[in-house]
């Protein structure tokens, strides 16, 4: 039987880093309108793999930050697409697009400042 060895620090990417590179993909994802769409997609899948093990942490807010902000933007975007055929899908979209942007940049000024996101209802 072998023994688990317990996780070095500072091997591998910080969790900072780590939230800093998700931002960073899925920015990429949303300025390349698409064409590296898989960008977006790979920030929410390692923000899935990723968020046990920020439990606890400031930066588990971000993630969370993420991962709604993707389900939702992907759910108005979707719903504004279907809407493009009663012509008001274009704006619909448009607004849904300027959201997702000010998501993006209001959760990486947060991380910047090492404060967790915060919705504004």
């Amino acid at each position: 039987m072998t023994e688990a060895m317990p996780p070095e620090d500072n091997k591998g990417l910080s969790i900072r880093n780590l939230t800093h590179l998700l931002y960073g993909l899925f920015a990429i994802g949303l300025l390349s309108a698409g064409f590296f769409g898989i960008a977006t997609i790979a920030a929410v899948v390692l923000a899935y793999i990723k968020r046990g093990d920020t439990a606890g942490t400031v930066y588990a807010a971000h993630f969370d930050w993420i991962i709604r902000t993707f389900w939702w933007g992907l759910l108005w975007l979707v719903l504004s697409g279907l809407a493009i055929f009663i012509f008001i899908g274009w704006l619909t979209g448009l607004i849904a697009l300027v959201w997702i942007v000010y998501r993006l940049i209001k959760g990486w000024l947060a991380l910047a400042s090492g404060q967790p996101p915060v919705a504004e209802y």
